[in-house]
């Protein structure tokens, strides 16, 4: 699936801003979709201490197949709308690499 169109990518200068969806807590770790231009992500850990901050950015790193050093949070510490910027892939590889995942559609 052709995900181009679902997804607003900010390429900048230091790499490329990934818009997230962020729900803690949840029963499973995965991408589950697309909601409102960002990628929507589950994961298991709750949202305290930055702790679920964290296991968004391993799923994400081992979903891209990179390693977790190259993703940083941009913004949205406490919120569930995120900004995760990845400096070792360009827009055109992640949009490459999301269509090619089975997605866990909720």
């Amino acid at each position: 699936m052709d995900c181009s169109s679902l997804l607003e990518l900010v390429d900048l200068s230091t790499g490329v801003v990934l818009p997230v969806k962020a729900k803690p807590a949840a029963r499973k770790n995965a991408i589950t979709g697309f909601f409102n231009n960002y990628l929507k992500v589950s994961v298991t850990t709750a949202p305290e201490k930055g702790k679920a901050n964290k296991a968004i950015i391993k799923l994400l790193a081992k979903e891209l197949k990179i390693t977790p050093k190259n993703i940083a949070l941009l913004s949205g510490e406490t919120s569930s709308e995120k900004k995760f910027i990845i400096s070792s892939l360009s827009s055109s590889e992640i949009i490459k690499k999301i269509s090619e995942l089975d997605l866990h559609q909720n």
